[in-house]
């Protein structure tokens, strides 16, 4: 895929990963709307953009609602044309034991972070199917993949493995339609998804004071060190035109997936074998 000419909408666009991404489109030569729930945010990226000479828009969307998705929708189309790119990367995030959370939290993480990705991928997939042809990414995380190693992170590890999922199976049944998908899994990036219960909705309890702190040992897995959000932005760049299903921004994670989800699971076929094998079967 050239994007020259294209449409694209990137959600959670106003900080990060989104902010780098809706940038590296304009400057490949699309034009960009840029959807955040914080709307002045987003218009701060439209600015930057525009004074590149690229062209864009800020739009103002709460993922984990339907109808402002549905708006979002609408007010991008009218401005920009037909979505070609989506890039789902909405999301947010609390490191707390599952028992402290207030139902309100759990619902929180899981409605902004799984079902956004949901709710747009409803949005712009028939469109795109209707056309033959576009791309979507949507933003998961390597704790989808790295969950053994990360605790007091259980809804959003549940919530972003569950991203995966819906990718690796939705880009099956978008091939035929010329549409393609992938999943971005980045390590630690530049953001502010610590920020993220600052922006919280009234019905999840409105905005929280404070920023999210990560657990003792958090490190051990890279989540304190992070590298610029260009970087992952040209990593998206480079995937949406090879239609790469996966991708990740630290290749050092490799080891730790292989021993800890791999080497689980592994283990778990190797014991239904050996069930199988002592029943004669």
């Amino acid at each position: 895929m050239e994007f020259s000419g294209k449409v694209a909408l990137v959600t959670g666009g106003a900080n990060g990963i989104g902010r780098g991404i809706a940038r590296a489109f304009a400057r490949e030569g699309a034009a960009v709307a840029i959807a955040d729930i914080m709307e002045d945010n987003a218009r701060a990226v439209v600015a930057e953009i525009e004074a590149e000479g690229g062209r864009a828009i800020a739009v103002a969307c709460d993922v984990s609602d339907r109808a402002s998705v549905a708006a979002m929708k609408s007010k991008a189309e009218n401005q920009l044309g037909p979505v070609d790119l989506l890039v789902a990367n909405a999301g947010v995030t609390m490191f707390e034991d599952l028992t402290d959370m207030s139902d309100a939290d759990v619902d929180w993480v899981i409605d902004i972070s799984l079902y956004g990705v949901v709710h747009c991928t409803q949005a712009f997939v028939p469109d795109m199917i209707k056309r033959g042809g576009g791309h979507i990414v949507a933003t998961a995380s390597i704790a989808g993949l790295l969950a053994p190693f990360i605790g007091q992170h259980a809804p959003y590890c549940a919530a972003k493995a569950g991203i995966i999922g819906f990718i690796l199976s939705l880009r099956t049944d978008l091939e035929k339609h010329g549409v393609g998908a992938s999943v971005l899994c980045p390590s630690a990036v530049e953001s502010r998804i610590t920020d993220s219960p600052l922006y919280r909705p009234s019905r999840y309890g409105g905005p929280q004071r404070g920023e999210v702190t990560l657990p003792d040992g958090a490190g051990e897995q890279g989540h304190a060190v992070s590298r610029p959000a260009t970087d992952a932005a040209d990593m998206v760049i480079e995937a949406i035109r090879a239609n790469r299903a996966v991708i990740v921004t630290d290749p050092s994670h490799r080891a730790g997936f292989e021993r800890g989800m791999v080497a689980q699971v592994l283990e778990a076929f190797d014991a239904a074998a050996a069930f199988d094998a002592a029943r004669g079967k």
